[in-house]
């Protein structure tokens, strides 16, 4: 596969995949956290905010595969 291809698939599945997550974790959120003490809000939106990056990550590393 050619390099811009990849490129460019790989940035769809980046924004796909920020959404997908941010709406998922919303929603999880919503759905659990409801009667929680502040600080298990904030644990859960630090974790969940930077766990995101590790599928990223992965997609990253294989855009800039070389050819």
């Amino acid at each position: 596969m050619r390099p811009r291809l990849r490129k460019f698939i790989g940035t769809i599945l980046i924004v796909l995949l920020v959404i997908t997550y941010a709406l998922v974790a919303t929603t999880l959120a919503a759905a659990f956290l409801g009667a929680a003490p502040w600080w298990i809000h904030l644990l859960y939106f630090f974790l969940s905010g930077l766990l995101w990056v590790l599928p990223a990550m992965l997609i990253i590393k294989w855009m800039e595969r070389p050819a």
